[in-house]
């Protein structure tokens, strides 16, 4: 009686395992020292940066150089917006989110992988920044503070994603490797929910960072662990949770969504609805191209 069952236990286990791994695979540039080493800054990805899920684009990338499949996109964008919305830590749920995101790159070597993410950055990542958020990231930038983006997608597409805006670096979702092949298991968890929060506490005594100087970016509430951290916190785009507590907590808001603002359930169907879409129209567009005259 009363004792902690065993599943929610090990999950708390792997999530600091996740931020420990996450951070130590954090590429620092220490090429210039900041003018303000003690603060930084750090900056979920999806819907806060960058306008959509970030591991969606890659999948769609690796869909269109016929290295990942019809069905496995349409199951994986289920997973991970659900994942992303539900901010479930059911232990099935998470163990269904970790095996999609795995999918992504399971069997591919880090070499081919990272060209990839550079190939789909250019063509479905970059114009999908939100200017007003990136302009943000770069204030910091030139208060000689470091910039850090932290999310679930892999850390590969993390760390592309800051070296094209110029920002310090990135911690994200780490995948186990064997002789350069991704073996198609996760060190820890996904970085998500507390092992961003882990991931921020190992960078920040790594780096000698005063959190209380700090400043955190994200739209989603599942992100509170890593926005309750740091003395500046900001809700981006923020879902209805989220904006919530930010006001009852006197917390920055900005949105830099246009037309009428999804909240609450409606932001829910919004994106799951969003990822059926998208995986809907691969497969039109697949199909029609193998209708073309001549098309095997």
């Amino acid at each position: 009686m009363g004792r902690e069952p065993a599943a929610p236990r090990d999950l708390r286990a792997r999530s600091v395992l996740a931020g420990s791994a996450s951070a130590a695979a954090a590429e620092v540039e220490a090429a210039l020292a900041p003018a303000d080493p003690t603060a930084a800054a750090f900056f979920d990805v999806d819907n806060t940066l960058m306008q959509g899920a970030s591991i969606y684009h890659l999948a769609r990338g690796l869909h269109e150089r016929d290295l990942f499949t019809t069905r496995q996109i349409v199951s994986a964008a289920w997973q991970q917006t659900w994942f992303r919305v539900a901010g479930s830590e059911d232990p099935d749920h998470v163990a269904q989110a970790r095996a999609s995101a795995l999918a992504f790159i399971t069997g591919h070597r880090a070499t081919e992988l990272e060209q990839i993410v550079e190939d789909v950055f250019d063509e479905h990542m970059a114009h999908r920044i939100w200017p007003g958020t990136r302009a943000l990231a770069q204030q910091h930038l030139d208060h000689g503070q470091r910039v850090w983006l932290v999310t679930a997608a892999p850390v590969e597409i993390a760390r592309v994603v800051a070296a094209r805006l110029g920002l310090t670096g990135a911690l994200g979702t780490v995948a186990e490797q064997r002789d350069g092949v991704y073996t198609g298991r996760l060190v820890g968890e996904m970085l998500h929910g507390e092992s961003k929060a882990a991931a921020i506490r190992e960078l920040a005594r790594t780096e000698g960072l005063d959190l209380a100087r700090c400043s955190a970016y994200s739209d989603s509430s599942n992100d509170l662990p890593m926005l309750s951290l740091v003395g500046q916190p900001c809700a981006i785009n923020p879902d209805r949770r989220l904006r919530r507590h930010a006001r009852a907590h006197g917390w920055l808001v900005r949105d830099y969504r246009t037309g009428r603002k999804l909240a609450g359930t409606g932001v829910k169907v919004a994106l799951v609805g969003a990822a059926g879409g998208a995986a809907y129209r691969l497969v039109r567009d697949r199909v029609r191209s193998n209708q073309r005259p001549g098309a095997s």
